[in-house]
C-alpha cells in the first residue's frame, strides 16, 4: 500500500524550525546543544525511537550540533511519519533544555 506523501511546506508550517531541503522533498532541521556529549546522547534517544517507530533519519553531527533530514524514502517525499518523527525529536529537544 502506498503511503501519502504531503505537501512539504505545509508539512514544515506546522512544525517547530523545520524548513523544506530545495533540492528535493524532505524536511531539515538543525538542533544545538551544549556539547558533543549532549548532541550525541540526543542523537542515541532518537536512534531508538526511530528504530521503534521503523523510520530512520538521515543525519550529520559535528561537535554540538545534529542536522537532521527527514524524507520517507518509499513514498518519494514527505509523509505522516516524518512529521510524526519531527515532533518526537522537538519535543526531546525541548524536554532537554535545548539552545536551539
Amino acid at each position: 500500500m502506498a503511503i501519502p506523501r504531503l505537501d512539504p511546506a505545509e508539512a514544515a508550517a506546522g512544525l517547530d524550525g523545520w524548513t523544506v531541503d530545495t533540492a528535493r522533498p524532505a524536511l531539515q532541521r538543525t538542533f544545538l546543544f551544549a556539547d558533543f556529549a549532549e548532541a550525541f546522547g540526543f542523537m542515541s534517544r532518537m536512534a531508538i525511537l526511530a528504530e521503534k517507530q521503523d523510520h530512520h533519519p538521515e543525519w550529520f553531527n559535528v561537535y554540538n550540533r545534529v542536522e537532521v533530514t527527514l524524507t520517507t524514502h518509499d513514498a518519494g517525499g514527505v509523509t505522516a511519519r516524518d512529521v510524526t518523527l519531527a515532533r518526537a525529536m522537538d519535543a526531546a529537544y525541548r524536554a532537554r533544555g535545548g539552545v536551539s
